[in-house]
């Protein structure tokens, strides 16, 4: 069948090539016109817009750019989309083996702070090594279009299982931020900073792993200051520090954000909600956790203990390395798992600084 000989398609094509802005509006709806004439669309292109039948057949082949051509690779789905990035499955045609391909927005491309973050977390990801992150396998050009070559993980985020309409019981939630925090160490330990911990960036894998999916907002060096004026990752989970704007942020700050997540995972609403970002930076710094749900779920108070020394306004007050969160957290699971509560979920150890 020829693309003229199915109208309603033609409709989703043009609608697509607007929304991908390969076309105006009013050129659109001089095309529609002619659509309900009886013109085949390819025709109308190439008489209204001068488009030749192989740019046509290229946009149709690709969704209007939506799914990228890269020599060398069959780019088979998009697997998700980002701020700046789309993320594809892909077979490498040399080797057959499956991989994840993260693509920088074509609109992203002339952007030099972008760009470069873009390549920096690539680079970054292809050197690290921990079962916790998905693994790099370098970055690569082709015309205007940059890409990474990703670990292709099998599983969901945390973002979507919440999305699912049902928040995560006490054990396997602490569980995930177990696993989440061991990564975190290691990248601690590398001396970067996540930046951007939630659950929308922690897949569980169909193996049963936490993995960090995404280090767009990471910074190297043992606290990485934010931009001068406004605050560096995702505004819900942001520590007040982070919120402030151009505050250092170091693990302190990862470990907030963990924290929310926690808090997240359990009561499956964030802890501090307004559609105004410049609400939720306030209510970060500002206003004390207040959530009726910890005490009304049936939620240990140990759980209570760790949302609320995570996620103290004062850096000083939380946790300060990783060693001692993990070291708590594990101590509480080992005892939920021998069920003798007198030793694993004893009341975490308060107080204790490096």
């Amino acid at each position: 069948m020829s693309p003229s000989e199915n109208p309603k398609e033609d409709v989703q094509f043009l609608a697509l090539l607007v929304h991908r802005g390969h076309l105006e509006r009013d050129q659109a709806e001089g095309l529609m016109a002619d659509l309900r004439a009886g013109s085949a669309l390819d025709e109308a292109l190439e008489r209204r817009v001068g488009w030749t039948p192989r740019q046509i057949a290229d946009l149709r082949r690709t969704r209007a750019g939506e799914i990228p051509e890269i020599p060398g690779f069959q780019v088979m789905d998009r697997l998700g989309t980002g701020g700046t990035a789309d993320v594809f499955r892909a077979r490498e045609k040399a080797t057959g083996r499956l991989l994840a391909l993260k693509v920088l927005k074509p609109e992203f491309v002339t952007v030099p702070a972008t760009r470069k973050a873009f390549v920096s977390e690539a680079r970054m990801l292809e050197r690290l090594d921990h079962p916790g992150l998905v693994r790099g396998f370098g970055i690569a050009k082709y015309g205007r279009t940059y890409f990474a070559k990703l670990e292709l993980v099998d599983g969901r985020t945390l973002l979507e299982i919440l999305d699912e309409g049902s928040a995560l019981d006490e054990e396997a939630a602490l569980r995930a931020v177990l696993g989440v925090a061991e990564t975190l160490r290691y990248l601690a330990e590398e001396g970067i900073v996540h930046r951007d911990v939630k659950p929308g960036n922690i897949m569980l894998s169909s193996s049963g792993r936490m993995k960090l999916i995404d280090l767009g907002f990471a910074a190297e060096g043992e606290s990485a200051p934010a931009q001068a004026d406004s605050a560096v990752g995702t505004v819900a989970y942001l520590s007040p520090e982070q919120a402030r704007g151009g505050a250092l942020a170091d693990i302190r700050s990862d470990i907030y954000s963990l924290g929310v997540t926690l808090f997240h995972l359990v009561v499956g609403r964030l802890p501090f909600e307004s559609s105004e970002d410049r609400e939720l930076l306030r209510m970060q710094i500002m206003e004390s956790l207040s959530s009726p749900e910890l005490k009304g779920r049936g939620l240990s108070p140990h759980l209570h203990y760790f949302v609320e020394k995570m996620m103290a306004k004062d850096a000083e007050v939380r946790y300060q390395d990783w060693a001692e969160l993990i070291d708590d957290v594990r101590g509480n699971l080992e005892g939920r798992s021998s069920l003798d509560y007198s030793r694993g979920a004893r009341p975490p150890r308060r107080g204790r600084r490096r």
